[in-house]
């Protein structure tokens, strides 16, 4: 095929990043999109010059042009929805994390297999530009024996409101972005070997929201004496903070993810930018340029498309989302246990929070 159809399931936030990604993917074009809430398909499809638009994804699933669909969707409904789309023959991306809980990623990547589709992990920051280039000094070997990751994703607090719920999203903080810089780390390492894991967490802003965490502090001890630290937050004021850090032998590296592709603003009235996630734009604030591309959207799709166009092994895969998940769940279990916590870990809760709370 010359390019790879692409049908994107879901219409909120993430699945306009996907479409905006798409838009600069010559190996793809998107044929339709599905969302079950009235008329929103149809908004989405019309903001995005997507010809298609329905509101049971089935019928999407059913189109014989398209060949590769991303979900957007919330946690809770991933598995329901890869099961679906391996049975309907489609390649699949899924978006972070990948299920709530390990029984679901286990289903999920069985599925695929079976119907022989392949299961994509959706993990931009492998693709952010300063991020990857980050990578290619420590493979470079310009920072020396690399010892010490550091990545966190802070801000105010997510965009919709199942995030909160954790019957829902299986989790807090650790959940929704604790996935991104503990899988930073393990690609930065050439996904080594976990052995240990210790946690932090806390509900310290938004109590009356959530069960769930608004703070974390997560170390992964991988082979060879090599650590990463994630710490992530959705207590942050102040917009978003996106950053990584690599300490090696003989050099260090920081990448400052979005101040550096900022814009610098005084407003008084303040403004409505959604990608802010600060509770006020009054005032001094980092506006944010060119988010999807700088998060690394674009080149995640173009790489996912390429791997259905041309068959080929995609950097992120269904294995990859898992492990993410069992470091996850083993790190709610170091949370309430208040020390660290041997890999691998076996879990059967049915979110991984249930491990702390």
């Amino acid at each position: 095929m010359d390019s790879v159809g692409v049908g994107i399931i879901g219409a909120g936030f993430v699945a306009g990043l996907h479409a905006e990604a798409m838009a600069h993917v010559p190996e793809a074009r998107v044929v339709a999109v599905a969302s079950p809430t009235p008329g929103r398909a149809e908004r989405f499809a019309a903001r995005h010059q997507i010809p298609n638009a329905y509101t049971d994804y089935r019928s999407l699933l059913e189109r014989s042009d398209i060949q590769m669909v991303t979900l957007a969707l919330p946690n809770y409904l991933h598995l329901a929805a890869t099961r679906d789309a391996a049975a309907a023959g489609k390649h699949i991306v899924c978006e972070k994390p990948m299920a709530l809980n390990l029984a679901e990623c286990d289903q999920m990547i069985l599925a695929c297999k079976q119907a022989g589709v392949k299961l994509m992990y959706a993990e931009e920051l492998l693709f952010a530009p300063k991020y990857a280039r980050a990578k290619e000094l420590v493979d470079e070997g310009a920072l020396g024996r690399v010892y010490l990751v550091k990545q966190g994703e802070c801000h105010f607090g997510p965009h919709a409101d199942w995030f909160w719920n954790v019957d829902l999203s299986g989790g807090g903080v650790l959940m929704d972005m604790g996935c991104h810089s503990i899988e930073f780390a393990r690609w930065v390492y050439g996904k080594a070997r976990p052995v240990s894991v210790y946690a932090q967490l806390g509900t310290y802003v938004h109590g009356e929201r959530t069960r769930g965490e608004d703070q974390s502090l997560c170390i992964v001890e991988y082979e060879g004496n090599r650590f990463g630290v994630a710490e992530n937050s959705w207590a942050r004021t102040g917009g978003v903070d996106d950053r990584a850090e690599i300490y090696g032998s003989e050099g260090l590296t920081v990448a400052d993810l979005l101040r550096g592709s900022s814009l610098v603003t005084y407003s008084g009235p303040g403004y409505g930018y959604a990608m802010e996630k600060a509770p006020d734009t009054r005032g001094w604030t980092f506006t944010m340029f060119e988010e999807t591309w700088n998060y690394g959207f674009p080149q995640e799709m173009r790489h996912f498309a390429r791997c259905v166009r041309d068959d080929l092994t995609p950097i992120e895969s269904g294995e990859d989302g898992r492990m993410v998940m069992e470091i996850i769940c083993a790190a709610y279990e170091s949370a309430r246990l208040g020390q660290k916590v041997a890999l691998p870990f076996t879990s059967t809760a049915q979110r991984p929070i249930d491990h702390w709370k």
